[in-house]
């Protein structure tokens, strides 16, 4: 069962109708299949005009979709021999921040990323994908030991922002942040992040610093929710569409501003509703961007790095 979206209505009340056709057809003599093959051409261009047109809001709404693959979906469907490893060595383990070894074809990597979980209890237990400190302590471990293996690092990122409890902060949440981003820079082998639903914050730019920084089609990337954004500028979360227009979250508008160097298609109706196709697009664009970056020395992909985050918001 796909869950609608708000925007989607008029797709679900057609879908709907056909759904209620099919089930009147069966065992019927009479013929309907030329209606049946009308509506759900019909339906398919629908969908595909909703999606072409979608503003920064209902992209925002696609990002954050219950049935939206999340990190073990792409390692099931996009990675192999996959190794979980846990644990920062200094407090313990966070589930909302996952990685280990895996292979994309035929290369050893090391896949970092968030998982938020996909049923309530799962959802739970990784913290809807807000990292807390020992999470990014785990990420740099991780990219650590990437690098003196001479593996490539690939994070998949999906997070409204890092977890801000009490308890975070009072384990130096900002300072495993800050660490995070710095290894993500420090790196001696090539890096590429992929925002793949909802990349908030310095939660998401921890695991986001590379040389080579992608999008899936309708994710979003920004500084701070729009919701929250609504809340400082007006008060009230209910110009959350506003602010997700002015703050320019989109895949399209950040390609443009350089924050992002290249964009994933979807399947039409977004990655919910062909998550294996996605994680394939995604695994494909990767490997292409690793292609590219393999053969460049530690020293040009550190430059890589910081020439392309001061690049942004430069004239």
């Amino acid at each position: 069962m796909i869950s609608y979206l708000e925007f989607e209505k008029p797709v679900a009340q057609l879908e709907a109708r056909i759904a209620e056709l099919r089930t009147a057809a069966e065992g019927d003599d009479v013929d309907i299949s030329g209606e049946l093959q009308r509506l759900e051409q019909k339906s398919a261009d629908l969908l595909s005009s909703t999606y072409a047109a979608l503003t920064p809001w209902q992209k925002t709404q696609v990002a954050r979709h219950p049935a939206r693959p999340h990190f073990r979906d792409f390692v099931e469907h996009a990675f192999e021999e996959f190794i979980p490893l846990g644990g920062d060595r200094f407090y313990g383990e966070d589930e909302a921040i996952l990685g280990g070894f895996a292979k994309l074809g035929d290369r050893r990597v090391m896949l970092i990323g968030h998982e938020k979980g996909n049923d309530t209890e799962s959802r739970l237990r990784h913290n809807f994908g807000m990292g807390k400190p020992e999470g990014y302590r785990k990420a740099i471990r991780l990219m650590e030991m990437a690098g003196r293996f001479g593996l490539p690092v690939v994070t998949l990122v999906d997070t409204s922002g890092a977890f801000p409890g009490v308890e975070a902060e009072e384990r130096g949440q900002a300072e495993a942040i800050a660490r995070s981003t710095e290894a993500c820079l420090a790196l001696p082998v090539p890096m590429v992040a992929t925002i793949v639903g909802e990349g908030g914050s310095g939660g998401a730019v921890a695991l986001a610093s590379a040389e080579r920084v992608l999008m899936l089609e309708h994710a979003v990337y920004s500084v701070i929710s729009p919701e929250g954004c609504a809340s400082i500028l007006w008060r009230t979360a209910e110009k959350a569409p506003d602010a997700a227009e002015a703050m320019k979250v989109t895949a399209q508008h950040l390609e443009r501003l350089g924050v992002i160097d290249r964009i994933v298609p979807e399947p039409v109706g977004g990655a919910h509703r062909d998550p294996v196709a996605t994680a394939q697009a995604l695994a494909h664009a990767i490997g292409e961007e690793l292609d590219a970056l393999s053969a460049l020395a530690p020293d040009e992909l550190r430059r890589m790095r910081e020439e392309r985050f001061l690049r942004i918001g430069g004239a």
